[in-house]
């Protein structure tokens, strides 16, 4: 069983930072992509940013030149920098990775999701 646990949400002012982390455990072989999305109250899940096994990224506008994506391959783990935050970027995090398990069976699963509170 594949598992990604999240942390490191909470609640900062605007102009402040904070970086969220998830780690993937369980049977695996090996992470294609990670993934982190948003998600507000009524609307759709939003991509943020993504990053490849091999280092390439992709940013929302919305993020960029803001937020940074990075993982640790060996340590199966992706994490969010977040800089310079506006209270539009509340929501509710959601860490994501397409995961090729132990069976060979390629996968994408979620984490729980962590709150992001940005105040004025």
């Amino acid at each position: 069983q594949v598992r990604l646990a999240e942390s490191g949400g909470g609640l900062v002012q605007a102009g402040g930072s904070l970086r969220l982390s998830c780690a993937a455990s369980g049977s695996i072989a090996s992470i294609i992509d990670m993934n982190w999305y948003r998600q507000t109250p009524g609307s759709q899940r939003d991509l943020v940013a993504s990053i490849t096994s091999g280092g390439s990224t992709n940013y929302a506008d919305s993020v960029k030149g803001r937020f940074t994506i990075s993982r640790d391959n060996a340590k199966n783990t992706v994490l969010l920098q977040m800089n310079s935050l506006k209270p539009e970027d509340t929501a509710v995090y959601y860490c994501n990775a397409g995961i090729l398990d132990s069976l060979r069976r390629l996968s994408s699963y979620w984490g729980q999701g962590t709150q992001v509170t940005v105040s004025s």
